[in-house]
């Protein structure tokens, strides 16, 4: 990868009572950030205090950020609240409230959420159209409706019921709510989760541009290739209730402060969205539960998380039960699996030492 050239590294401390020192921190920060990635926010809050440490060239306080598939904690929520009220259960049949659009497969809402579903992904056909900075730029506007692709995944067979990362389940949980609601999925997001929070700068649907302030987001689409201006949004990758929302670390912060809470979801639905199953490629002792994964701490205990990536992007919101939550934000993606698995490691890091620094403070 090439070298960039580095701007000064910007850290931003805000309060100071019972968080990691600022140098554990930003020790953290600075592996990734030379990685090659243009730039890194993290943002860690606890009852005591906040901190944020951000670096590189052009990295706001709590810029815009896109979200990824941290979407679909969001859309798993809502899909619980509606079950918690009785509208729809978690073992209802998809076919029973769309009908046909799965022709016929026995499949449930909670396999929808689970990821046990059996369907393909969707976005491994699509993905190939937006794999050098030519076709992205020629391709990212084009439209997908949720029916479109969730037929793309349908052309393929079914898988089997053991866990299997699928974004046609969210695109299907949208639909969903769109079907039991009679509004759309992010009607109903805005409506129960963003505004109840106040959550000012979180956006649902499709967002082409993001809003000032914001970093640039940039893909490396070759090993050892260029940076590309990416932070123009994929149409048919960033549109749905998969992955299409964008929203700020202080904001994720404040939703996973709810979250943990118990703020938004009813005791047993809480229960629901925590009851795991083994989730492949993830360390053990995780799981994936209903639109989120359980992560053990290597000094004991866990953490609740859901990540997204993108074409130049990568987020992870991240949250333990006793309502301490970390953003991290890395403005920067890449095509090389090997430089890509690195930099996941060096994140996992970050996020266990965030919260194996700050325990003794809330034990």
């Amino acid at each position: 990868m090439r070298t960039l050239a580095v701007a000064a590294a910007a850290t931003l401390l805000v309060a100071t009572g019972g968080v990691t020192t600022p140098s554990e921190l930003r020790r953290d920060v600075e592996a990734l950030r030379a990685t090659g990635v243009t730039g890194v926010l993290a943002r860690l809050e606890s009852r005591t205090g906040a901190r944020v440490v951000r670096s590189g060239r052009d990295v706001p306080h709590d810029p815009y950020l896109r979200i990824g598939s941290t979407t679909k904690t969001f859309t798993a929520v809502v899909v619980l609240q509606l079950v918690g009220e009785g509208r729809l259960t978690l073992d209802d049949q998809v076919d029973k409230w769309l009908p046909g659009v799965v022709a016929g497969r026995r499949i449930s809402v909670r396999q929808l959420l689970q990821h046990t579903s059996g369907l393909y992904d969707y976005s491994s056909d699509l993905i190939g159209n937006y794999v050098t900075p030519e076709s992205y730029l020629r391709e990212r506007d084009r439209p997908y409706a949720p029916e479109q692709l969730v037929t793309i995944a349908m052309g393929h067979p079914h898988g089997g019921t053991t866990w299997s990362y699928s974004n046609t389940n969210y695109v299907l949980a949208g639909m969903l709510i769109t079907a039991v609601t009679g509004r759309s999925w992010a009607r109903e997001v805005d409506a129960r989760i963003t505004g109840p929070l106040g959550l000012r700068r979180t956006r649902t649907g499709f967002v082409r541009d993001l809003p000032a302030p914001h970093a640039t987001n940039h893909m490396q689409f070759t090993p050892g290739g260029p940076l590309v201006d990416t932070t123009i949004a994929i149409r048919g990758l960033d549109s749905g209730a998969d992955g299409s929302m964008t929203s700020t670390a202080s904001d994720l912060n404040r939703f996973l402060a709810a979250l943990a809470g118990g703020r938004l979801l009813r005791p047993a639905q809480q229960a629901q969205m925590r009851t795991l199953v083994a989730a492949a490629d993830s360390p053990v002792g995780s799981g994936y539960g209903l639109g989120i994964f359980w992560i053990p701490l290597s000094c004991g205990g866990g953490y609740w998380r859901h990540g997204g990536t993108g074409f130049g992007y990568q987020v992870e919101p991240a949250f333990t039960d006793d309502g301490r939550r970390l953003t991290v934000s890395i403005f920067t993606n890449t095509g090389d699996p090997e430089l890509a698995a690195t930099r996941q490691d060096l994140l996992n890091d970050l996020v266990d030492h965030a919260f194996c620094q700050t325990v003794s403070a809330h034990s």
